[in-house]
C-alpha cells in the first residue's frame, strides 16, 4: 500500500488568514519509518470515485482516511437541505473525525470531488497504536488541532464578517495558497463553480454569480469556466475593512 504523498497541500476553507490554515506536514511525516509502517499495516485501500461519499452525516464513525491524491469535501446538510461545505482537503491531509477512534454519529458528510485515493484507518486499531507509540498519539493530536483551528477559524468568520467580505477574503486566500502568477493576474489553480463558492461563504449561488460579475466588470478579476483570474490583488484587499 502507498504511503500518503509528503508534500501535503492546504485545504480550502473560510479564514481571516491563510497563515492559520496552513497545514502542519501530513500526519505520516512526522513518524520513523517503523511507525509509519505500523500505521499503514493497519489501513485499507479506497478509491470513491466522484460524487462518491466516503460517509453520510449520520453514518457511524468508523475511523478516520488519510487523502493520498484526489479531492474530499467535508460539508453540513441542515434540516432544510441546504448545505455549507466545511472544507475541502487535499493529498497529505485526513479526513474524519473529531473522534478519532471511532464513536457515535458523523457530525457531518465527506465526498469525493475528483477520483480519490484514500487509506482507511479503523478506530480500534487506531487507538491501540496511540496507546502503544507516544509518537503516533501525539501526531494525531497534531492533526486533530490543525483541524480544530480550521474550523475554528471558519466559525470566527462566519460570525463576523458580512457575506462580501467572506467573498473577498475566500478569494485571497485561494490566490494566496493556490494561485500562479501569469502576466499580470494570479490564476488559481483549482476550478470552483459559483454553488462551490456560495457553500463555502454560506452565500447562495445567485448571489455569488451576480457579485463576480460585478467584480469582473470592474476589472478585479476574471471568471472563465470555473477558473478564477485575480486581475487586482490590492482591490480586493482595500476592500475589506
Amino acid at each position: 500500500m502507498a504511503v500518503p504523498n509528503p508534500n501535503p497541500a492546504a485545504g480550502v476553507m473560510l479564514a481571516e488568514s491563510d497563515t492559520l490554515v496552513r497545514p502542519l506536514p501530513g500526519l505520516l511525516d512526522q513518524l520513523s519509518e517503523s511507525d509509519r509502517a505500523r500505521v499503514v499495516a493497519i489501513g485499507r485501500a479506497e478509491t470513491p470515485q466522484v460524487g462518491e461519499h466516503v460517509w453520510q452525516q449520520g453514518d457511524p464513525q468508523a475511523g478516520i482516511y488519510l487523502i493520498e491524491s484526489g479531492r474530499i469535501r467535508s460539508y453540513y446538510a441542515a434540516p432544510s437541505g441546504r448545505e455549507v461545505t466545511l472544507a475541502y482537503w487535499f493529498a497529505g491531509n485526513f479526513v474524519g473525525g473529531p473522534d478519532l477512534f471511532g464513536s457515535g454519529p458523523h457530525m457531518w458528510s465527506s465526498v469525493a470531488v475528483e477520483r480519490s485515493a484514500l487509506i482507511f484507518l479503523p478506530g480500534p486499531a487506531l487507538r491501540s497504536l496511540a496507546l502503544a507509540s507516544p509518537t503516533i498519539a501525539v501526531a494525531l493530536l497534531d492533526a486533530l488541532a490543525f483541524k480544530a483551528r480550521c474550523y475554528s477559524a471558519m466559525a470566527q468568520m462566519l460570525g463576523t464578517r458580512s457575506v462580501t467580505e467572506r467573498l473577498q477574503r475566500l478569494l485571497i486566500l485561494l490566490s494566496n495558497i493556490y494561485g500562479s502568477k501569469e502576466g499580470r493576474e494570479i490564476v488559481i489553480g483549482i476550478p470552483f463553480t459559483h454553488g462551490d463558492l456560495a457553500n463555502l461563504i454560506g452565500a447562495t449561488r445567485q448571489w455569488v454569480t451576480v457579485q463576480l460579475s460585478r467584480m469582473q466588470e470592474r476589472g478585479i478579476i476574471r471568471y472563465d469556466r470555473g477558473l478564477i483570474s485575480i486581475s487586482n490583488l490590492r482591490a480586493l484587499d482595500l476592500e475589506i475593512v
